[in-house]
């Protein structure tokens, strides 16, 4: 435990309390605490402060007051008011609505369903099919607005192709003197842009974020390393991949528990977990040596609950591997020191629809290259997943782009995703999120049923609540006026008819304390190949999870099914008051039937609601 106490993590824990990286969440007490117990104070004097102006930035500030009826919303402009009188600084941030203006002016849609960095532009998307500025009918007026979408072809400037190597071969033999220009360009832009130095790492595309768990859950050798310990409070279809993968290979799994309904972590269980081993030898330095896997996510992608650094510390010091998911983290975030202080042996990121709308979702990983030599070769069977970045195929390349390829990566129009995150910077894009997330959380908890005097609540939020230091996501459910919870399908779909995107999936691993058993039974349910928005009912079916060695009461698939939206780049106010007064429409207890009889009277055929 005396590195936890060391300088360099405090002086990270320090900065983690103001907001540039997850708060720690452990409970250990320093014996050097003056500096501590000085941050905690700023902290809770800012945590403070920042509640009061949340819980001042709708109108009728009384915690008393809660809204009934969707017609008795104040307006779009009315609230936005009260917003930049709690939250003066989002003036501050008004780079982003210019950059949203200029270049995402195509979204007619409310985008709440991207983790990470999310949308690409509309310059992407239409790059070299559009007229050039030397087109008169363009260089008269910079003023026009954009043509439809539809006149330009969708258009991108690489393809993936799928190498049948292992992770252990790329990592090892494969130099990058042998890279295409075009991948070694996209690489170190990458690299660049989430600040990981190419000294320390070797960095590996593949296809998508599940076929990276996959390749490490196949290439780490378990059957000496036994255990798999993972901290993810919903179900992921990548983390579920790489589970069974190592079942298969004799390792022990574990998760963290969430406390209900806050859904923190249960940190004595972790801390045992991680600190402890099953095997009953008397070599402790062996069994540090040789403890396992242990993956990490810095906050739930549903959730929005952040999770401290110093968990991947207190692993590394007992022998554990550590595997860093930043899927779920928005732009910039890699910025923070804690990466530098605490360096992963691995590191899993997404790029979805960064890059233009295809390939959408290839993935990178990374591989610490002091860490590269515990990789095993795997079998010819399960060398899928790894692919290289090569040019564009004829019938999406440009005319350009076919007769010099590898120069495409050199315009500006190619790694744009990146440019804007960089443009804006870590503090503006967190600050814009912090307020609108937190924001939408006290205005959908100020929805309730009428006729009664303290009607039932429309929104019921799992995880954190108000908070400076809460994640960009949040999940909940909707209840009708009786207390049944509508199904988060049906809102999703119902949603999308309003031209809004949400996404649903499925909350787990709750810890209940014996007087909320009845509350336990009530609320958890079955997943039973629960379909999310990015799975395939085959596949959900295929990945239905169940832990026999844990009480089948409260684990493996019981859980719950929620809603869950993402404060992204390209959010603004707008945006989440939409939402707002969409989910004030169920108080209306007729409107899902309303809903139903409208889109009947449009002679749709097929009625799913």
């Amino acid at each position: 435990m005396e590195k936890m106490n060391s300088p360099c993590l405090r002086d990270a824990s320090e900065a983690c309390f103001h907001g540039c990286c997850p708060a720690p969440a452990l409970g250990l007490q320093s014996p050097r605490s003056t500096a501590t117990s000085t941050s905690t104070t700023r902290a809770s004097t800012s945590q403070y402060h920042f509640t009061l102006a949340t819980l001042s930035s709708l109108p009728n500030t009384s915690t008393q007051y809660y809204y009934t009826n969707h017609e008795s919303l104040p307006s779009l402009e009315e609230s936005f008011s009260y917003f930049i009188k709690a939250f003066p600084q989002y003036s501050q941030t008004h780079q982003a609505d210019q950059l949203r203006s200029q270049e995402y002016y195509h979204l007619n849609h409310v985008c709440l369903d991207y983790i990470g960095h999310g949308l690409f532009s509309y310059s992407q998307q239409r790059r070299r099919f559009t007229p050039t500025a030397h087109d008169p009918a363009m260089a008269s007026s910079s003023s026009l607005p954009p043509p439809l979408l539809l006149d330009f072809p969708e258009s991108h400037f690489f393809d993936i192709c799928y190498k049948a190597v292992s992770l252990k071969s790329q990592v090892v033999f494969n130099t990058t003197s042998q890279e295409p220009e075009l991948e070694s360009k996209l690489r170190k832009r990458i690299m660049a842009f989430m600040n990981i130095s190419e000294e320390d790492y070797t960095m590996v595309f593949t296809s998508n974020q599940s076929s990276a768990f996959k390749l490490i859950s196949d290439s780490y050798p378990f059957h000496s390393n036994r255990n798999l310990l993972t901290v993810y409070d919903f179900k992921s279809e990548a983390v579920e991949a790489m589970t069974e993968s190592s079942k298969r290979k004799g390792a022990r799994v574990n998760s963290a528990d969430f406390s209900w309904p806050s859904m923190r972590i249960q940190t004595r269980k972790l801390r045992k977990m991680i600190t402890s081993s099953s095997s009953s030898s008397s070599n402790k330095k062996k069994l540090r040596q040789n403890r396992g896997l242990f993956v990490f996510p810095l906050q739930s992608r549903m959730t929005g609950s952040r999770y401290s650094y110093l968990w991947m510390s207190l692993a590394r010091e007992n022998g554990w591997h550590v595997l860093l998911d930043a899927c779920a983290l928005g732009s910039k975030d890699m910025e923070t020191l804690g990466l530098s202080l605490f360096q992963p042996d691995f590191l899993i990121c997404s790029f979805y629809k960064v890059f233009g709308e295809n390939p959408s979702g290839f993935g990178c990983l990374l591989v610490k290259k002091t860490s590269s030599s515990i990789l095993k070769e795997s079998g010819p069977s399960t060398c899928i997943g790894v692919v290289s970045l090569v040019p564009p195929s004829s019938s999406s390349a440009s005319t350009s782009d076919k007769q010099n390829p590898e120069t495409s990566v050199k315009n500006d129009d190619e790694c744009r995703g990146l440019d804007h995150a960089d443009t804006l910077g870590l503090v503006l894009i967190s600050a814009r999120a912090r307020f609108l997330i937190n924001w939408l959380v006290y205005a959908l908890t100020r929805l309730h049923h009428p006729n009664s005097e303290n009607g039932p609540s429309l929104v019921r939020i799992y995880g954190p609540k108000l908070g400076y230091d809460r994640g960009p996501s949040v999940a909940f459910n909707m209840f009708d006026w009786k207390g049944e919870k509508v199904d988060p399908a049906l809102v999703q779909k119902l949603a999308d008819r309003n031209n809004i995107s949400l996404s649903f999936g499925f909350l787990q691993h709750f810890w209940f304390e014996d007087k909320n058993e009845e509350e336990k039974e009530k609320r958890l349910e079955t997943c039973g190949g629960v379909v999310t928005k990015t799975t395939t009912e085959k596949e959900a079916k295929g990945t239905a999870f169940i832990n026999k060695e844990r009480d089948k009461s409260v684990y493996g698939q019981r859980g719950i099914s929620a809603v869950t939206v993402t404060i992204g780049l390209m959010t603004n106010f707008e945006d989440v008051y939409r939402l707002w007064a969409f989910a004030a429409r169920f108080l209306d207890a007729d409107f899902v039937e309303k809903e139903r009889w409208r889109y009947l009277a449009l002679n749709q055929t097929t009625i799913e609601v």
